[in-house]
């Protein structure tokens, strides 16, 4: 993705690309997605800070006729890319391709030592009473990250953006599934 292309992300509210919820329904607030991407723009053009992990954790609050989330989303996600891409290209302008390849195959090997446990047993689990992440809906995702970076089997970064589990008492922690999709992602978009 070029800075051009992330610029373009960063500017679509200013050319009116984020549709407004109507009647009572729930959206983004639009002051604090404005100054988010206004922060992702600045920092992409001056060479600040933000990563693309940080584009990732984003969050805004729901409000009353704010901007669609799924637009917020989208966008959200090209400026992802975008920091990324940079990320990659430094990688490989200061130590080199090998480098770069290393990191990658390090961080997904990382992910398969992890996935390698047990049916059932892949993350630690909340209490009795606790509800978490349902384990059978992340033992498939997380069957298909392993295929992905094992045999090369098709999976995008827009299918482990937009994963959801369902809760159940004693399901895997949220933090800990979340962290390695997060992981996967940082690998996917190395490679990419």
């Amino acid at each position: 993705m070029t800075s051009e292309t992330a610029n373009d992300a960063t500017q679509e509210r200013a050319s009116g690309s984020f549709r407004v919820v109507s009647g009572s329904g729930r959206g983004y607030h639009p002051a604090a997605v404005d100054k988010f991407l206004a922060a992702a723009r600045e920092s992409f053009e001056v060479g600040g800070d933000l990563t693309a992990a940080d584009v990732r954790e984003a969050s805004f609050p729901l409000v009353k006729g704010g901007y669609v989330i799924a637009d917020v989303d989208a966008a959200l996600g090209r400026i992802e890319d975008a920091f990324a891409a940079r990320q990659r290209d430094q990688i490989v302008r200061d130590g080199g391709t090998e480098e770069w390849v290393t990191q990658a195959r390090e961080q997904a090997q990382v992910i398969l030592d992890h996935l390698a446990r047990s049916r059932r047993s892949k993350f630690a689990r909340t209490g009795f009473l606790t509800f978490g992440y349902r384990v059978d809906e992340v033992d498939h995702v997380a069957g298909r990250i392993v295929r992905y970076l094992r045999d090369g089997d098709e999976l995008s970064v827009e299918q482990l953006r937009s994963a959801a589990f369902r809760m159940q008492r004693h399901g895997y922690r949220e933090e800990q599934v979340d962290a390695l999709l997060d992981a996967t992602i940082d690998v996917m978009l190395a490679v990419r």
